[in-house]
């Protein structure tokens, strides 16, 4: 569950430019751990939001839907697989290196390949509310 802390407190800067300093995972949402990142609850960004997610050692984020918004990953560390599409029957496995982009309304589950190692990546919507435009979704719904 997203924690409801002030957002605000760890930028710096102003006059248009906005800095985060690192930081480890602070938030969770649907299974992913987050680090801070930059979104309209911290920045006033308009269309954009980004941060790093972890999904834990054998973790799931369990099968959602993105609503009128855009997604781009970069995988930095692990393995991970998307199960996706109608009744998420189509399969596609992804390794540190790769990059993702996965459009507006496509149903996914994605999956840590290992028990032992995390996977971690750069998030990028085109979203500035982060997670506030996504949906379950049932993989058993055809």
């Amino acid at each position: 569950m997203e924690t409801h802390e002030d957002l605000t407190q760890s930028v710096e800067g102003g006059d248009g430019i906005f800095v985060i300093r690192g930081s480890g995972n602070c938030r969770e949402w649907n299974g992913i751990h987050y680090k801070m990142g930059l979104s309209a609850k911290n920045v006033g960004a308009q269309k954009l939001s980004m941060n790093v997610a972890t999904v834990p050692p054998g973790g799931v984020a369990y099968a959602h839907v993105h609503v009128g918004f855009e997604v781009m990953l970069y995988l930095l560390h692990g393995r991970v697989r998307h199960e996706y599409g109608p009744g998420l029957k189509q399969v596609i496995d992804n390794e540190a290196g790769d990059f993702i982009y996965i459009e507006p309304g496509v149903p996914h589950e994605v999956f840590n390949l290992s028990d032992t190692e995390p996977v971690v990546a750069v998030v990028a919507r085109s979203d500035a509310d982060e997670w506030q435009h996504i949906i379950p979704y049932d993989r058993n719904s055809l």
